[in-house]
């Protein structure tokens, strides 16, 4: 069955404070929250807005579930377990389907797909998973999209699963993984404005494709709320149609130098593997980065970057693999969300490394239970 979600009820107590930092601060007197201030190069800020308090969804998919009996196909996108980003959040939701629902790691199997590859290589790999008696099957990255979409016809008894992918008419076998990226992005997008020094802040984006633009729309809306008069640069690093965007770390470092040497002094990237390449640029010249999808602060792959990494976008990838796999395991799906969005912790932003001070997480809460609530709507395509 699809699980149903507990309702967890939290009211959360906010103070103000004399001061906040970067955009925030005012360099002539203190902001108490009444209204807002210019830091040193002039960038104003709104005023603080009112504490949170509300109702907030999470999940309770593993709850007596038995997923003994499930052997799951995992079909990563480029640059697979150990990206540090995208990949690693999907095969942390196998992980846990492992540990709690019973699924047997020696029922398991996870491929990868490599760079530039050809249709009939997804195709090919879906069909190895599915002959395999792999059931379900999980494909991470829209790529698969198409190819999900014939091999499920194929074997119309196996449960497949495509994270962020879409197809018109697909088999009734197929599930799509959505979520609600340009939502989190806003909130790390408050972040960055508070942060910031010099009020530019800069985007990386892998590949400039519909789905990457809900990152940096909801980012830009995010800084531009707080602080209107920031200005956002951003950068992609391939076009539609060359997926090597997201795999490609010296590309992304040349991209987040770039946006640094307009003055931009916090980057955030959504470019999978390529985000290591934006981490380096940032320690290089000592600014600040935010991570995207894993919590990347606690990631080993990247852990010489860490200290420039002030919080990361959670795109829960890990829950909907959860939850879908758990699902599964119940042979009924109509509990899963039509979108992994605030509501059900399907995205949010990591607070690793204390470097998000009551303050700055009262802004952010604030903003975050307005968009759960309906107050704020994020738009998912970008303003310029």
């Amino acid at each position: 069955m699809r699980f149903k979600r507990g309702v967890a009820v939290a009211a959360i107590a906010l103070t103000s404070v004399l001061s906040v930092v970067g955009c925030a601060k005012d360099s002539g007197s203190s902001n108490s929250g009444s209204g807002g201030g210019d830091n040193a190069t002039g960038c104003k800020t709104v005023d603080k807005p009112a504490a949170a308090s509300g109702e907030t969804t999470t999940t309770d998919a593993g709850a007596k579930v038995d997923g003994s009996a499930l052997k799951v196909g995992l079909a990563f996108d480029i640059g697979g377990r150990g990206d540090a980003s995208f990949n690693d959040s999907a095969a942390a939701g196998l992980d846990k389907a492992v540990s709690d629902i019973g699924v047997k790691k020696e029922n398991t199997k996870e491929l990868t797909a490599t760079d530039q590859e050809s249709e009939d290589a997804k195709l090919t790999r879906l069909r190895q998973l599915a002959q395999e008696g792999h059931n379900p099957i999980v494909s991470v990255g829209f790529a698969y999209s198409d190819a999900t979409a014939k091999i499920a016809a194929e074997f119309p008894n196996t449960q497949f699963a495509v994270v962020d992918g879409f197809v018109d008419n697909a088999p009734a076998n197929v599930t799509f993984l959505g979520f609600a990226e340009q939502e989190g992005s806003f909130l790390v997008g408050v972040i960055a404005a508070l942060k910031s020094e010099s009020c530019t802040i800069g985007f990386v984006g892998g590949v400039n494709v519909p789905l990457i633009q809900k990152f940096q729309a909801g980012f830009q809306q995010g800084v531009e709320t707080v602080a209107p008069d920031a200005k956002v640069v951003s950068k992609y690093i391939t076009e539609a149609g060359d997926l090597t965007g997201f795999a490609d770390a010296p590309k992304g470092q040349v991209a987040a130098k770039g946006l640094i040497d307009q003055g931009a002094d916090v980057v955030y990237h959504a470019a999978g593997a390529s985000g290591k390449g934006v981490f380096a640029a940032a320690k290089e010249a000592n600014v600040q980065a935010i991570g995207v999808d894993s919590d990347q602060y606690n990631q080993k792959t990247v852990a010489e970057y860490k200290d420039v990494i002030i919080t990361s976008m959670l795109k829960r990838v890990d829950v909907a693999v959860f939850d879908y796999i758990a699902a599964v395991a119940s042979n009924n799906l109509t509990g899963l969300p039509p979108v992994f969005d605030l509501k059900v912790d399907g995205v949010g932003y990591s607070t690793s490394g204390g470097k998000i001070d009551d303050e700055t997480k009262g802004w952010v809460e604030a903003y975050k239970q307005q968009i759960i609530e309906g107050k704020i709507k994020v738009s998912d395509t970008p303003s310029s």
